[in-house]
C-alpha cells in the first residue's frame, strides 16, 4: 500500500503553500498546561512542515506566526512568544542553511521588539543565499493593514507623478505589498478546527484552495501536511472557466 506522500503527484505541487497555525493555547488546555506550553510544542510542528514542504520541492511556505490582533492577548503571553520567536531563530538557523531554506519575513516588523526584530532580520540576512525554498514568517501581519499601506504608497506615486490612475490595476496593486517577490498562495491550510482566514492573505488568497483541519497545530505533522496537498490535487481548479474549458487546456 502506497504511504500519503508516494500517493503525491510531484508534477502538481503548489509552488505556495500558506498556513494558520491554530490551536495551540486549545492544546496546552487539554495538557493542563499553560498556553505558552501550547506555542513552545508547536515549534515541532514548524519544523516538521517545513522540512516536509521542503523535501517535496515547494518553494514557498507561509506561516501566520503572529498577527496584529495577537497584541490584545495578555502581555505574559505575547512576551513569551516573542521570546520564543527569538530562541527558535537562532536555535533552527544551522538547520535551515543546512537545507538551503532562505527565511523571509511579512508584516509591521518595526511595531516588533528590538531584540525579536535583531534576530529576525540576522536570520533572514544569514539565508539570504538560500534557494532551495523561501520560508515566510507573517509577524505582526495583517491583510487589512497591508492593503491600506500598499494604497498609501500608490496613492503617493500618484501624487509625485510617478504614476497616473490609469496606471493603476491589479499587477500594479499587487507589486506595491509585502508580499510582491513571493507568487500568490494555491493552498492554504488552517488548524484547529475554525473555518475562516483571520485576515490572513486576503488579496492574495483570492483564489487559493482552502483547506481545514481539526487538528491542533501542535499536533499536525507531516502526514496531515501530505493529505492537505492529496485533497488539493484532487480539486479542479478553474479560475472562473468552466470544468469543459480546463479540460481543454
Amino acid at each position: 500500500m502506497l504511504s500519503l506522500k508516494e500517493n503525491l503527484n510531484l508534477d502538481k505541487l503548489p509552488s505556495h503553500i500558506a498556513i494558520i497555525m491554530d490551536g495551540n493555547g486549545r492544546w496546552a488546555k487539554t495538557q493542563g498546561k499553560p498556553r505558552v506550553f501550547g506555542h513552545k510544542s508547536g515549534v515541532t510542528a514548524v519544523r516538521e512542515v517545513t522540512e516536509a514542504a521542503a523535501e517535496l520541492g515547494i518553494q514557498f511556505l507561509t506561516l501566520y506566526a503572529f498577527s496584529t490582533e495577537n497584541w490584545s492577548r495578555p502581555s505574559m503571553e505575547v512576551n513569551a512568544l516573542m521570546s520564543l520567536l527569538v530562541e527558535t531563530v537562532k536555535r533552527e538557523m544551522a538547520t535551515l542553511n543546512k537545507n538551503n531554506i532562505r527565511l523571509q519575513a511579512i508584516g509591521d516588523l518595526m511595531r516588533l521588539p528590538d531584540k525579536t526584530r535583531k534576530a529576525l532580520l540576522d536570520g533572514i540576512e544569514m539565508t539570504k543565499n538560500n534557494s532551495r525554498m523561501t520560508l515566510v514568517l507573517a509577524l505582526n501581519y495583517s491583510s487589512r493593514w497591508e492593503i491600506v499601506e500598499a494604497s498609501k504608497k500608490i496613492a503617493e506615486k500618484v501624487q509625485n507623478g510617478e504614476l497616473t490612475i490609469s496606471e493603476i490595476d491589479s499587477d500594479v496593486f499587487s507589486q506595491n505589498l509585502t508580499t510582491k517577490d513571493i507568487p500568490d498562495p494555491e493552498l492554504l491550510i488552517r488548524t484547529s478546527g475554525e473555518h475562516r482566514i483571520s485576515n490572513y492573505l486576503l488579496w492574495q488568497a483570492a483564489y487559493a484552495e482552502l483547506y481545514f483541519t481539526p487538528v491542533l497545530w501542535p499536533d499536525f505533522r507531516k502526514e496531515h501536511f501530505y493529505t492537505a496537498i492529496l485533497d488539493y490535487q484532487n480539486r479542479e481548479r478553474r479560475f472562473g472557466k468552466t470544468s469543459e474549458q480546463v479540460a481543454e487546456v
